[in-house]
């Protein structure tokens, strides 16, 4: 499972942990000869396979907080990822928001140094989530909880899903702050054990987690966040949802108060040798072609 969509520092930690929290596999209607601990790593070692597979997406991103939404079209490349906004609101950028979004992109593509610190950031949030996906193993226990079947949204249209709940191991010892959050959570998730690849995410934060015994902050109990997973294209499996509703503090006086829903569409394979500066152009093209059909049909809302 990829991440690639963080917008604050504050965010960064949380969204990694929501985005790509997995667990283990419980029951089918015949019986797995592994144990559940050995399931779940193998479902963690996919999810790491993946994230290292050399496929490409271009998407749209339409990201919708308490202050209002924006929809972006994102393409991975093999220098990062690039995205556009294409409207805020659901309604066109203006010519000075436009030049706003030009502008930031040209700051990328013309200065190497900006485009190799944004390398840098993406490069240790990867590294981040790699740790902390390693640490579910034994984060969490878990129990049988039926089954659902999978839709183009979750999981692979059609295929049987197994549901487990899953709560926090007491027994389980944080090694780092980053994992620290995985004490607090309990859930239920969807897993495709044929594919050893996450389909559905929901969990709550039964308790308060505190941070640095609390120094470095809190979140509070109930925050509450939701990821879908589905194969978009054959063989390509894309986050197409993600939902996050967090309160808490940070260093003890700044209220963090963060509440976003994400919605991923629109797919399409682009080619794994691509550039940054050609995933530019392709948004650019892209840009365009949303424009023109924007303007046949009448309507202001990006399609």
């Amino acid at each position: 499972m990829r991440v690639a969509h963080c917008q604050t520092r504050t965010a960064i930690t949380i969204l990694a942990v929501l985005a790509l929290l997995s667990a283990r596999v419980a029951f089918s209607a015949q019986q797995p000869s592994e144990s559940p601990v050995d399931l779940v790593r193998r479902t963690v070692q996919g999810e790491i396979a993946a994230s290292d597979g050399d496929a490409k997406v271009l998407f749209v991103d339409r990201k919708e907080t308490p202050h209002g939404s924006e929809t972006k079209l994102i393409v991975e490349t093999r220098d990062g990822m690039a995205g556009l906004a294409v409207a805020f609101d659901d309604k066109p950028l203006t010519p000075e928001q436009r030049r706003a979004e030009e502008g930031r992109l040209s700051g990328l593509v013309d200065n190497p140094e900006a485009l190799k610190k944004k390398q840098k950031v993406e490069k240790e949030d990867a590294e981040r989530v790699t740790r902390i996906i390693k640490a579910l193993p034994d984060a969490f226990l878990y129990e049988p909880d039926g089954t659902a079947v999978g839709n183009p949204k979750i999981g692979t249209a059609g295929d049987q899903l197994l549901r487990l709940k899953f709560r926090p191991n007491p027994k389980y010892s944080p090694p780092s702050r980053e994992v620290e959050v995985l004490t607090g959570m309990q859930g239920y998730i969807l897993i495709d054990t044929n594919r050893h690849r996450i389909a559905k995410i929901d969990g709550t934060l039964s308790q308060e987690v505190r941070f640095g015994w609390g120094v470095l902050g809190h979140l509070d109990r109930g925050g509450h966040f939701l990821v879908e997973q589905a194969e978009v294209i054959k063989g390509d499996w894309e986050i197409t949802r993600m939902s996050l509703s967090f309160t808490g503090k940070v260093l003890l006086f700044k209220s963090l108060n963060f509440k976003s829903d994400e919605v991923f569409t629109n797919f399409r394979s682009v080619p794994s040798n691509l550039n940054f500066v050609q995933g530019v152009e392709l948004l650019r093209k892209q840009e365009a072609e949303l424009a023109e059909n924007r303007q046949q049909s009448g309507s202001d809302t990006p399609k």
